[in-house]
């Protein structure tokens, strides 16, 4: 059985909704690739209509101020405060009654604010109770019923256009995560296949098996959701995940076993959790911003080891003391990185296609421990300075090895979605020099996928310690 021939079955089963079956015709992409190019990411619902309503919720609280007295500054300040403390939802919010205390107790903050305020400013002119009072009722009312009307009105779209998804994970537990949410088409997504390494049993959902048919499905169904249902999938599957993320599709992880509960989104009563791995980080500015301070700061002290390093190396192995190499950086971009030259390559062909190691024996003893300490990296402080680098993450490498790796192994190329670094996950692992390949790159990988600014702060500080040791050594 295939996914081709396969078609659902209605015949007392759950998956008689009146929905057209999973289409997995032969994809027609003008290239002949598997995959759909890059497309953007499903749009999230505009914050405006929400944004709306609660400025909308300020202005007739605003009735209940008394007298004329600086009323337009008063009104400002009212919808100012509304707005910086609107409630940002960390998850899924299916109506105004799971965000009603957040509402309310927010609104009650901006009241007694702009009550302090105003009687710091003119005690004569402090609100009474009774204003205070019925400036927060008018103020929630109005604000629970806007945007109790922004969410009937999205749940209605859901359930009326649900989303095509994907489920993947073993097959019998996907076709059970997928007929729950087909029973509930409320919860705005629409199973329509499911992707598994092996065909299990019969009926329910057609079953992708290769990436080909994953491929296709994707194009025919315009598939934006992608919904993983073992904690394994993650790990197993990462590369496919990755290639589904550039394809604009969201990912989220659902536990089939555990009942969703308060804290958790949820999704036809299952706990979800949206999966990023790494494909684009709203933390990109604060990384870098930390690689600009951290090497701003760091190329003043430096100067002058660079500078006797250079003078050392110029005396010991002579003129050329800086070397620049074409290497591959975020996205496939190829770059100029700088370092200080520990060996001299016979051509520009050797240069491009030689694995060289810190132990080659026509190195000089300067070299080696220039190699050794990574003092030689020192010049790539100004690569990350002016944007090619940063200072944590995978480590660069020349276009021959980055195509002889990435058809070698898998995942590998998938190291290129984060700007490339001096230290990494890796390294600090002892991934460097002549050290397997598979390994750096599956480090490499839950570095990006698991990416945050704290990470980057230890892995610089173990990399500093790991320096250390080495100069002491």
């Amino acid at each position: 059985m295939t996914a081709e021939s396969t078609v659902p079955s209605t015949g007392g089963q759950p998956w008689d909704h009146g929905l057209s079956p999973l289409s997995v015709l032969p994809a027609r992409t003008a290239d002949g690739s598997r995959f759909p190019v890059r497309r953007p990411p499903a749009r999230p619902a505009s914050p405006l209509p929400l944004l709306a309503a609660d400025v909308l919720a300020a202005l007739a609280g605003a009735f209940a101020l008394e007298g004329a007295v600086h009323r337009p500054l008063l009104i400002a300040v009212l919808v100012a405060g509304t707005i910086l403390l609107r409630p940002r939802a960390a998850r899924r919010v299916l109506g105004v009654l799971d965000e009603l205390p957040a509402v309310c107790g927010r609104i009650a903050v901006t009241w007694l604010a702009l009550a302090a305020l105003r009687a710091a400013y003119d005690p004569g002119l402090a609100l009474s109770a009774r204003s205070l009072l019925l400036g927060w009722t008018l103020h929630a009312a109005v604000a629970c019923a806007g945007r109790g009307a922004v969410h009937w009105r999205r749940g209605a779209v859901l359930a009326g256009h649900p989303r095509p998804a994907l489920v993947i994970g073993p097959a019998a537990t996907a076709q059970r995560v997928a007929a729950a949410l087909l029973r509930h088409p409320r919860c705005g997504v629409r199973p329509v296949g499911v992707v598994a390494e092996h065909l299990e049993g019969r009926g329910g959902l057609p079953v992708l098996t290769t990436d080909e048919e994953v491929g296709r499905a994707l194009i025919q169904n315009g598939v934006r959701v992608v919904l993983t249902v073992a904690p394994a999938v993650r790990t197993e599957r990462a590369p496919l995940l990755r290639t589904l993320l550039e394809a604009g599709c969201t990912v989220w992880e659902v536990d089939p076993e555990s009942p969703a509960h308060e804290s958790s989104d949820q999704l036809a009563g299952f706990a979800v959790r949206h999966l990023d791995l790494g494909s684009g980080r709203c933390g990109s500015l604060g990384k870098r911003l930390l690689d600009v301070l951290v090497s701003g700061a760091l190329l003043v002290p430096v100067s002058a080891v660079l500078l006797v390093c250079a003078v050392v190396l110029r005396l010991t192995d002579g003129p050329g003391v800086l070397f620049r190499q074409e290497r591959i950086g975020k996205d496939g971009r190829p770059f100029t990185l700088l370092k200080f030259r520990t060996h001299r390559p016979v051509d520009q062909h050797e240069a491009a296609t030689r694995w060289s190691v810190a132990g080659e024996r026509d190195m000089s003893r300067f070299c080696r421990f220039l190699r050794r300490t990574s003092l030689d990296e020192l010049p790539q402080l100004w690569n990350v300075f002016r944007g090619d680098m940063s200072l944590v993450g995978p480590r660069p490498e020349r276009p021959y090895f980055v195509s002889l790796f990435s058809q070698a192994h898998p995942g590998y190329a998938a190291r290129h979605r984060m700007r490339t670094g001096i230290t990494g996950l890796a390294q600090i692992n002892g991934l460097r020099g002549d050290t397997s390949i598979e390994d750096r790159a599956r480090f490499d990988n839950a570095y990006i996928d698991n990416w945050s600014l704290w990470q980057d702060v230890c892995i610089l500080l173990r990399t500093a310690v790991a320096l250390v040791r080495s100069a002491g050594s």
